[in-house]
């Protein structure tokens, strides 16, 4: 099931609020990568900011943004020089047609059972060019960032009508080796009441994740711990990953 942060349309509308542009260090760490690229598919693309700022930058290729969330395909579709597909990477059919895969904002995380991750990785690895590569991102468990979401979490965002809207986040069940689940409270004084949405995100350490990757058929090209593409440490906050077919 989407979380209701991205299939409510009004929430879906702060999202890039919520995660400004000049916050955002992976686009700049994935932005190279799309540029170079003449076929891509953006998966859990969101609003589709991404690819919206490649397109501008002058990407003249194929630019593909794929999301389940009826809430942030709508905020994508506004922007018609992309291509947009709602649904996942299953039921997409994409065979061979991509030069490169990207997979930003943590999206792999909520990717949670053993099955749906080795079943993505399939489809990733079905949809890729024989010379393509994948890249994401998931946090290293190790850094436990979970535990300062309740501060990075909290602010205050205006909706397209100036109405103040205050975020809150709480985690709901502590991380058990696997899994981190946590809810985040949107209010709004134009709404009878708070909006709740819940979320369970997957955490794999390096070598788990190596293994799910071998298993699909994708070797693991380059690995790094942080956007500035210092290697991967214990503590590092990200294991970022570019990947191509084995």
């Amino acid at each position: 099931m989407v979380d209701l942060h991205y299939s409510d349309s009004d929430l879906a509308a702060l999202y890039d609020a919520v995660c400004p542009r000049a916050e955002r260090s992976d686009f700049d760490f994935y932005l190279p990568f799309i540029m170079a690229a003449p076929a891509v598919l953006d998966l859990g693309c969101g609003t589709g900011a991404l690819l919206r700022e490649a397109r501008q930058a002058g990407h003249a290729g194929r630019l593909c943004g794929l999301d389940p969330a009826a809430g942030m395909i709508a905020q994508a579709q506004r922007h018609a020089s992309i291509e947009w597909v709602q649904g996942d990477l299953g039921s997409a059919g994409f065979r061979h047609e991509f030069d490169l895969i990207v997979m930003t904002g943590h999206a792999f995380q909520a990717v949670v059972e053993d099955e749906e991750i080795r079943a993505l990785l399939g489809h990733v690895r079905a949809a890729l060019a024989a010379e393509g590569r994948f890249a994401f991102e998931t946090r290293n468990p190790a850094a436990r960032e979970w535990e300062g979401w309740d501060r990075q979490y909290a602010a205050e965002v205006e909706d397209s009508a100036g109405r103040p809207v205050t975020m809150a986040c709480r985690v709901e069940t502590p991380f058990d080796g696997r899994t981190v689940s946590f809810t985040q409270t949107f209010t709004n004084p134009a709404w009878a009441e708070p909006r709740v949405s819940w979320s369970t995100l997957r955490f794999l350490d390096a070598d788990a994740l190596a293994a799910f990757l071998a298993e699909a058929g994708l070797a693991v090209e380059a690995q790094f711990g942080d956007w500035d593409r210092s290697p991967v440490t214990e503590r590092s906050p990200e294991i970022i990953t570019v990947t191509r077919p084995a």
